[in-house]
């Protein structure tokens, strides 16, 4: 499936704690669009939906969608905080090519 590191979880539980969200774990997905063709997307979601494959990277809920898998397989989503930007990024060993600003790519 996929990995989030720690520095990513952490990431996430700040976000959580700051939206005031209770319970709820993070989507992770691939839609339709962007210069590349997919481009990925992360919503904090309530509950998991059926299809959905759920995994747990210290104590963060992550939801991937049986569709998105197919394109995140082995992908690691980290978060980076240096001179270059800060925000989540995606190493998908899947994408072929992916656009300047690394939010979207193609398989």
């Amino acid at each position: 499936m996929i990995t989030v590191t720690p520095k990513a979880a952490s990431e996430i539980k700040k976000i959580m704690a700051q939206e005031n969200t209770g319970e709820c774990g993070l989507r992770v997905g691939v839609k339709g669009g962007g210069c590349s063709g997919l481009s990925y997307f992360l919503v904090l979601d309530k509950e998991s939906r059926p299809d959905d494959n759920i995994l747990e990277f210290d104590g963060v809920k992550v939801y991937l969608d049986s569709k998105s898998a197919l394109y995140l397989q082995g992908t690691e989503l980290d978060f980076t905080d240096g001179l270059q930007g800060t925000g989540f990024t995606f190493k998908n060993p899947n994408a072929m090519r992916t656009c300047g600003c690394g939010s979207s790519f193609s398989a």
